[in-house]
């Protein structure tokens, strides 16, 4: 059998002879050598540029130049620092301490065991008391004037430290924050204030939020924040009028006033 060559037209017309030569499949065998051509100098000529890449690069790159940096230094005469002479601040003298009498230190009497008790919580005898001749104070003091000095309880500084204010704000107290007049006026006054959102009322959206706020040591309004939510455009409008409201009574906690969380619905219905 001589060797056939299958791209070959007359192997094409071989095979479509009696047929319908305008379908596809006649065109595609026909031109078949041709594309074949194409794609295998196409992938040759990718490969031959593939290859010469690091070449092109390199005949691409110019040459780097070694620039030589030259410095260049500039002597200048400086000028001498100033030199201050330091300031010394008159120290006034302290003051000696003051003349003090002997004193015992007085025990209040409390029931404990022998071994709990130490020596010098021990309770001084009558006797101790006659033959010492000294005072009876808030301490054990060896004394350096007995005739003139001053007993140590009169030197006594008591410093009352200030309570520092409630930071962390309570959620029940002896007495609640009141707004003033009433529950019956909070509620007016948020009806008063209170506009209804034209998007969230075209869009027939009803119902409550839920605010809850600080009402501080002061009685101002702080912290806003919503805890149940109905909708973004309602919300806002719910904590834009708590922001609003004005002085509350403060709570009050053992005597004095302290931060209270306060919790307020407020209810959008459309008429």
């Amino acid at each position: 059998m001589s060797k056939i060559d299958l791209t070959s037209p007359e192997w094409c017309e071989l095979v479509f002879q009696d047929r319908n030569q305008a379908y596809g499949a006649f065109k595609l065998r026909a031109n078949s050598r041709k594309r074949h051509t194409w794609a295998m100098a196409a992938v040759v000529l990718i490969a031959l540029v593939v290859a010469f890449i690091p070449t092109l690069v390199k005949w691409g790159t110019p040459d780097k130049v070694e620039e030589k940096v030259v410095e260049v230094a500039v002597l200048s005469q400086l000028e001498e620092p100033e030199v201050k002479q330091e300031e010394f601040k008159r120290v006034d003298p302290v003051a000696p301490p003051p003349a003090l009498k002997s004193s015992i230190k007085f025990t209040a009497p409390v029931i404990k065991k022998d071994e709990e008790v130490k020596e010098e919580d021990e309770i001084k005898s009558q006797t101790e008391l006659t033959e010492s001749k000294v005072t009876i104070s808030i301490a054990d003091v060896k004394g350096n004037d007995e005739l003139h000095g001053k007993d140590i309880a009169e030197l006594k500084e008591v410093i009352v430290k200030e309570a520092e204010p409630e930071s962390k704000p309570y959620t029940m107290v002896e007495q609640m924050p009141q707004f003033p007049g009433g529950q019956a006026e909070l509620l007016s006054y948020i009806a008063k204030s209170l506009r209804y959102p034209v998007i969230s009322a075209e869009s027939g959206i009803q119902g409550k939020v839920y605010i809850r706020f600080v009402v501080t040591a002061t009685g101002a309004v702080e912290g806003v924040e919503v805890v149940r939510s109905l909708d973004p455009h309602c919300d806002k409008e719910a904590m834009r009028v708590i922001a609003s409201l004005p002085k509350w009574i403060p709570g009050r906690q053992n005597g004095k006033n302290v931060p209270v969380y306060y919790t307020v619905p407020i209810t959008f219905k459309l008429q």
